[in-house]
């Protein structure tokens, strides 16, 4: 094979004739360094030799990255290196290969850094948008609550309202998840306990769950210790035991309750609080109605609740004119500006106050339902069922799930008697919002 010197302007000018599938140029300078192009991609230099009576080719690169001086140096080392009895392919390979193990081996730290940096809040969020399609709208609303910051204005717009309070959970947002141990988790639960006991305990259940959810994801299961660091029972301790609530209506109150109630300014706030104690639901329940679930036809409410899924009751009569007067503002019964409204614990605590009872919780009202109805001879069946309690065997002898028309004949009569008691008088024979309530003297 013909060799010239190697000069930039041959090296620049050197093409592939068309009808050849590649073509070498050899340099006269180098042994074994040449040029080879092919008709449709760039040049390169390459180094050719015989290593054991085989040929030996290998590429150095591009003259765009190489200098001739530079490929000319690299052949004679490769070409040393045969002499030397060494394989010059081998030696490259085992270059290539340990510089792919280094930089794996970097990649590997930075993933592992990145995942060390992650914080609680990055994977929270991650957390409830895995979970979202899972849960109710109310169970969802707990987390971003639970979570929230604090600092804005309790009331936008309104003056001498104070800023929101931050969830229980945020000041553990901002920490690395791997730093969630369980000496951590256990300050926080007794720093917690000191002002919102019940919150933090809420707080502390969706923890637990959330850190199992995390050991069970490749991508934060190492992060964490093997153990649930909320599972302690120094957490469990700090937090306390929750205080069993006795909290009901009594009969001869409930005249000064709906009379309080009613003149709440907000009608949408005092048809949520009669419907609460007429149904038996739990508040959240309530007030996660929407119109779908209204069931004008069949007069039944469905119930999304924590133990069966959902339910339905008995669309009452004046539950039934309570819901027909509401403004339909989006999909939810109890509407506010946007989306459900939030409970009404300040609200009602007014009117509780003004009717002279003390201590009556929004779930007091469920206690009270139940509590109301030992005065009629309804069996416990019904009332577990219209309440979505699973009833005890001992309380119902042959549990029944009964049809709706027949909870309505014991939920029509619970409402009739609750209202006559409060000196409620309307027509319940009349259609849904042609009702004249009139509240007895």
């Amino acid at each position: 094979m013909a060799k010239i010197a190697f000069t930039a302007g041959r090296v620049a000018g050197f093409k592939c004739p068309p009808d050849k599938k590649q073509a070498f140029l050899w340099d006269v300078t180098a042994p074994g360094l040449g040029l080879r192009a092919t008709p449709a991609g760039k040049p390169a230099y390459v180094f050719q030799s015989v290593y054991q009576g085989k040929d030996v080719r290998l590429t150095i690169g591009s003259p765009a990255a190489w200098s001739i001086p530079d490929a000319q140096a690299k052949a004679r080392e490769l070409q040393r290196l045969i002499d030397e009895g060494h394989d010059p392919r081998g030696l490259k390979r085992d270059a290539l290969a340990a510089q792919a193990e280094k930089q794996s081996a970097a990649a590997a730290a930075q993933v592992q850094a990145a995942a060390h940096a992650l914080t609680t809040g990055e994977v929270w969020a991650v957390y409830l948008t895995e979970r979202r399609p899972h849960w109710g709208a109310l169970h969802y609303a707990d987390h971003i609550r639970l979570a929230k910051a604090g600092g804005l204005p309790a009331n936008r717009g309104t003056r001498g309202r104070g800023v929101t309070i931050a969830g229980p959970l945020y000041p553990l947002m901002a920490l690395p998840l791997r730093d969630l141990v369980a000496p951590t988790i256990e300050a926080w639960a007794a720093h917690e306990a000191k002002t919102r006991a019940s919150a933090a305990r809420l707080a502390w259940r969706c923890l637990k769950v959330f850190l199992g959810w995390c050991s069970e994801q490749p991508a934060y299961a190492d992060l964490l210790p093997a153990k649930n660091p909320a599972k302690t029972t120094r957490s469990r301790e700090a937090l306390g035991k929750a205080g069993v609530k006795q909290d009901a209506l009594m009969r001869e109150q409930l005249t000064v309750w709906f009379d309080a109630v009613q003149r709440i300014g907000n009608p949408v706030t005092a048809a949520y609080l009669q419907t609460l104690l007429l149904t038996g639901a739990r508040p959240g329940e309530v007030l996660g109605l929407r119109w779908d679930d209204i069931n004008n036809k069949w007069k039944g409410l469905t119930i999304r609740d924590k133990v069966e899924g959902e339910r339905v009751i008995p669309l009452t009569p004046y539950v039934s004119h309570l819901l027909a007067a509401l403004p339909r503002r989006n999909e939810f019964v109890f509407s506010g500006a946007a989306g459900a409204m939030s409970k009404p614990h300040k609200p009602h605590s007014i009117a509780c106050t003004v009717a002279g009872i003390d201590g009556l919780t929004l779930h007091g009202l469920r206690r009270s339902f139940k509590s109301l109805t030992e005065w009629l001879e309804v069996p416990a069946g019904v009332v577990a069922q219209v309440m979505g309690h699973k009833p005890s065997a001992t309380a119902e002898k042959h549990y029944t799930v009964r049809p709706l028309d027949l909870l309505r004949v014991h939920h029509e009569k619970i409402e009739a008697w609750i209202l006559e008691q409060a000196g409620v008088k309307f027509d319940a024979l009349a259609a849904p919002g042609a009702l004249r309530v009139v509240q007895a003297a």
